[in-house]
């Protein structure tokens, strides 16, 4: 039974998968229990593939058992393009928020998410197979191209020790004494293909954290105005402001997985 959206579009499973997209694929247990049992898809049924590296492909079951599934490529719906260059830096915070913090961000199209531990950072652990499995399922719903890995955590002064110059980082600086992002993205800062948003923890940065970052070259404080906001709040505030005025917004929305016709 074919699903639909909420405008009577067949829906078409889209899933990522981490081998070539010339041949055969070989689905995961996962995904073929959400084709099977989710899904009610049998042998026949379509279904999209990406890797993030072989573009978009259209493809149909050609079987599935209980554990696993098989599918082949037919032909190739959308070809691989560059993304924009957007890392997230951000302290960890409790699970379920980063959890949503993690899936909102992949949709306001970062390319990598690096956790980094703080000296007011509470949670010290973070399970980063399930962060990556929301990662994919994250772009597999929001048609992207490919699937923004989350990092394993490194301390704040390792991440910027190690950092590379031609990167520009955006501190969100909630001390009040930066300009606001939007000025900052609409004046004369250096244009750079490589950015990065820092947020900090529950309990903000440490004054001599601010002082640390704001010694760097490559680093520019601002300000997301004058109400305090959570942490998940301060970054994806701060993605969605850099998207809508320096990022990829303005680029075409592709054509619906829902409107492909057998």
């Amino acid at each position: 039974m074919e699903q639909e959206d909420d405008r009577g579009y067949r829906a078409i499973p889209r899933l990522w998968v981490s081998g070539s997209l010339a041949a055969a694929v070989t689905l995961d247990a996962d995904q073929t229990h959400y084709l099977r049992a989710v899904m009610r898809l049998g042998v026949g049924a379509e279904l999209l593939l990406f890797n993030g590296r072989d573009g978009e492909w259209q493809a149909k079951i050609t079987s599935i058992s209980k554990n696993s599934a098989s599918a082949e490529p037919i032909r190739q719906t959308r070809s691989q393009r560059p993304e924009i260059d957007l890392l997230l830096l951000f302290a960890p915070i409790k699970r379920g928020r980063v959890e949503f913090l993690i899936e909102k961000a992949v949709e306001l199209g970062v390319s990598a998410l690096q956790p980094v531990m703080t000296r007011r950072t509470i949670v010290s652990r973070l399970n980063l197979d399930r962060l990556n499995a929301h990662a994919r399922e994250a772009a597999e719903q929001t048609e992207r191209l490919s699937v923004p890995p989350v990092l394993a955590p490194l301390p704040l002064e390792a991440a910027l020790r190690n950092w590379p110059e031609s990167r520009r980082l955006i501190l969100c600086d909630e001390s009040g004494t930066a300009p606001s992002l939007g000025k900052v993205l609409q004046g004369p800062e250096p244009c750079a293909e490589s950015w990065a948003v820092l947020t900090g923890p529950e309990g903000g940065f440490e004054p001599s954290e601010l002082d640390l970052i704001r010694r760097f070259p490559f680093a520019t404080p601002v300000s997301l105005g004058p109400r305090i906001l959570r942490a998940d709040t301060a970054a994806l505030a701060a993605l969605a402001v850099f998207q809508a005025l320096r990022g990829d917004w303005d680029s075409p929305v592709p054509s619906p997985a829902a409107l492909l016709q057998r």
